[in-house]
């Protein structure tokens, strides 16, 4: 279970906040480095992950990249428990690794898509210090019956959920229930629904990121 090293787009002006942001099943960190860095502000670093090859139990055992196993896209279905607090390891350790480099916890931003989505949610709640923001694209919140328990931190942090209203793969419905349940210990969440959109990303989401981008981590201090 080797993981390739993240693609890092870094800053090109001076380096003053930074965006972590996780794919989904089978991609790479490759897949989200273009739409990121053409919507990122000049002192935005991002790094893109890639997530390790295992095993999905979903996918009939094939190995591909994938932060966790999934054994099913059913919300009251087994979860891999072990595999989810394991990946929500590793993002803390790239937090602390953007920490020692200078970044406060306060100038970075957690995101992802799909499964990278639900991590990033995951591993934003059960993580002490305050972050800059969180945006989950088409995902839900993993092992959601051991919350608002393990959530240590981050209630407060300014949260942007998107989700197409014709995903096949990560039902709306499931997006919505997300939100809801969200709503009801985070204060500050707001759920976009783009219309005709199935398991993938728009223009007008990406937009939307910019503008909550430049809202949660903007280049003045």
């Amino acid at each position: 279970m080797t993981s390739m090293s993240p693609v890092v787009i870094a800053a090109t002006a001076k380096h003053t906040a930074t965006l972590i942001f996780f794919h989904g099943l089978g991609d790479t960190g490759h897949g989200w480095a273009s739409p990121l860095s053409a919507i990122r502000s000049p002192h935005v670093k991002v790094i893109c992950p890639t997530a390790p090859k295992q095993p999905v139990t979903l996918n009939y055992g094939l190995q591909m990249p994938s932060w966790f196993d999934l054994q099913t896209l059913d919300p009251s279905g087994p979860e891999d428990t072990a595999g989810i607090k394991k990946a929500a390891g590793m993002v803390h350790s790239l937090i602390a690794g953007e920490v020692a480099a200078g970044i406060p916890t306060k100038r970075i931003v957690l995101g992802g898509f799909s499964q990278g989505g639900a991590l990033a949610l995951y591993s934003a709640l059960t993580f002490p210090e305050p972050l800059a923001g969180v945006v989950a694209l088409s995902c839900w919140l993993p092992l959601h019956q051991k919350f608002p328990g393990e959530a240590v931190g981050n209630k407060n942090t300014p949260l942007l959920q998107c989700h197409g209203d014709c995903d096949p793969i990560v039902p709306y419905k499931w997006g919505q229930m997300t939100a809801s349940y969200l709503k009801q210990f985070m204060t500050q969440t707001e759920f976009k629904t783009y219309r005709g959109l199935m398991h993938t990303f728009c223009e007008e989401e990406t937009s939307d990121m910019k503008k909550f981008l430049e809202k949660v981590i903007h280049p003045n201090l």
